[in-house]
């Protein structure tokens, strides 16, 4: 279903983040290029496992299309308060490059870590003055010679609705449309806009200064959620795209790099209902409902078109029955309280955070939402709509204009995971998903 919905889209590059069998075989024959992931650097550490794990991939190298490796999850991020990591996190990299190589693999195979700009020295105010921090210096530059010597990227993920954030700019920065009031001159007349290119060149000034000038950038992830947070909706969203992503495609390049083509994976098909809530926002970056339909227009082919990218076909619903709080047993508020944190300590209430699309709805329907989203991820259950007397099945839709109280798609079959190469702690898989295949991975789509 994923590969067909992808195949609609014109698209032809996809990012997954595992290796997984019945992964893989889904995506065999279908022509789109493949970049996998292997999370846990410390299930690879030795020459013997590298190369069983290239064994037990090799079917799938040609006929799946395989074209990169994503070694761990931010290791030099992680490595700032824990320098163990990096040892493991290079050791990995060598070792599956190696044994790339070595099978015959090497030369249209590569493999690379993911970074964020945290490995970047703080409090930047212009690209040229990027430099990677002093305590991952001697790492990265290990790091940096080895992928030179194998041809291989060095891959970046930005997210613009994070950095403005953080940085307190202009929100209209996070936008590549040339709208905003917050504008950065650089060196050499160089003129920044917007964050994602003011990022991008800061990476390549720090490689610059690392002695990697002309090495390939890959952007791994960029994109917009569209719940959470104030400015996260699908209308952000669509106008982020609407302008970022003719700009990848007209291969303009960035004022460091003009007329350079970046290649970049948009973050992503599907929401990731299992991410830690501490950022709300980072549950939501899906393009697509649970029920398939997208959720604001995107023109994937980068031409720019006010379209809607296609739907996933064949996605079965669940009946229209919602669970919500029993008005006639409302009085105790405590109670209520304490059913509604149980609820989210399960289920995906981070639509409730502020300036999320729930967020202003009263005590008792947030009481509501929360019970219908622990319902839904039971998969209708009864017995999960109970709340100590509390809930009960409505055959009533209580969404509101603003607000969408979901219905969960028909429950298909539950992979084991136990095998799964490594655990995102960054962005955990999404187990409560939209497609049945992809029910226990995130998605990221490519434009060249």
């Amino acid at each position: 279903m994923v590969v067909d919905l992808l195949l609609q889209n014109g698209v032809n590059d996809a990012r997954i983040y595992t290796s997984q069998d019945d992964i893989l075989q889904a995506f065999v024959g279908s022509g789109i290029n493949l970049t996998i992931g292997i999370f846990n650097t410390y299930a690879i550490s030795t020459k013997e496992q590298a190369k069983a794990w290239v064994q037990k991939n090799v079917p799938y190298y040609s006929s799946a299309n395989i074209r990169q490796v994503y070694i761990g999850n931010y290791i030099f991020t992680q490595a700032l308060n824990n320098t163990k990591l990096i040892d493991a996190g290079i050791n990995t990299l060598t070792l599956v490059q190696t044994a790339l190589n070595e099978a015959g693999y090497g030369d249209h195979i590569k493999a690379t870590l993911p970074h964020t700009f945290a490995i970047v020295k703080d409090n930047i105010t212009r690209p040229s003055e990027a430099e990677f921090k002093d305590k991952l210096k001697d790492a990265m530059n290990t790091t940096l010679r080895f992928l030179q010597q194998n041809n291989a990227p060095f891959v970046v993920e930005i997210f613009p609705i994070s950095y403005v954030t953080e940085n307190k700019l202009d929100p209209s920065f996070a936008f590549p449309d040339n709208k905003s009031t917050h504008v950065v001159t650089d060196v050499n007349g160089a003129v920044y806009t917007n964050v994602f290119e003011f990022v991008y060149d800061s990476f390549v000034w720090a490689l610059e200064k690392a002695g990697a000038p002309d090495m390939k950038l890959i952007v791994g992830q960029v994109g917009w959620p569209t719940d959470g947070y104030p400015g996260a909706n699908s209308s952000t969203a669509e106008r982020f795209y609407k302008s970022f992503l003719p700009f990848v495609a007209s291969n303009k390049g960035t004022p460091k790099r003009p007329g350079s083509p970046i290649d970049s994976y948009v973050h992503c098909l599907t929401d990731e209902s299992k991410m830690p809530d501490e950022i709300p926002y980072a549950r939501h970056w899906g393009i697509y409902r649970t029920n398939g339909e997208p959720k604001f227009k995107i023109d994937l082919t980068g031409q720019g078109r006010d379209i809607f990218p296609a739907r996933a076909k064949g996605i079965m619903r669940m009946p229209e029955r919602w669970c919500i709080l029993n008005g006639e047993k409302a009085g105790d508020r405590e109670k209520v309280m304490h059913e509604f944190r149980t609820a989210c300590g399960y289920a995906d209430c981070t639509s409730l955070a502020p300036g999320g699309s729930c967020s202003q709805l009263s005590f008792e329907d947030n009481a509501s939402y929360a019970f219908n989203m622990f319902f839904q991820a039971s998969f209708q259950d009864e017995n999960a709509c109970y709340f100590n007397g509390l809930g009960m099945v409505s055959l009533d839709n209580p969404s509101t204009d603003e607000c969408v109280f979901p219905v969960e798609v028909v429950k298909g079959q539950q992979n084991d995971f136990g095998n799964y190469s490594g655990t995102r702690t960054h962005h955990m898989p999404s187990f409560g998903a939209i497609f049945l295949l992809s029910l226990s991975i995130a998605w990221a789509l490519v434009l060249n």
